[in-house]
């Protein structure tokens, strides 16, 4: 009666078979991405300079005029300046004048 079931051990090494090719695709199809996108962006939050031209997650474009703690000063038209989260920043974008993609440039000619 206390004697354990000899088929009992199969349940889990079926679950292992199952489960983890499923855990080492969403490794590499969902976890791996994110953390790379992640890396880029802290890469380019704590590479901002004075004077890039970036955009925020709300869409608003702007050129950095300064920074304190975590907070972003942007110039968003002549004598409009706000103050948004470092966080808050998404992109770089091309100063004007400069081409976003300098390959396109020759793929046209």
């Amino acid at each position: 009666m206390l004697a354990a079931d000899p088929g009992a051990g199969g349940g889990l090494t079926q679950f292992l078979f199952l489960f983890a090719p499923l855990f080492v695709i969403w490794y590499f199809l969902v976890i791996r991405p994110q953390q790379s996108q992640r890396r880029k962006t802290q890469d380019m939050l704590s590479n901002l300079k004075t004077g890039d031209r970036v955009v925020t997650t709300g869409g608003v474009y702007g050129v950095v005029m300064g920074f304190r703690d975590g907070v972003v000063q942007l110039q968003i038209a002549d004598k409009v300046k706000v103050d948004v989260a470092r966080s808050a920043i998404s992109g770089l974008q091309p100063a004007e004048g400069e081409e976003a993609d300098p390959k396109a440039k020759s793929k046209g000619q």
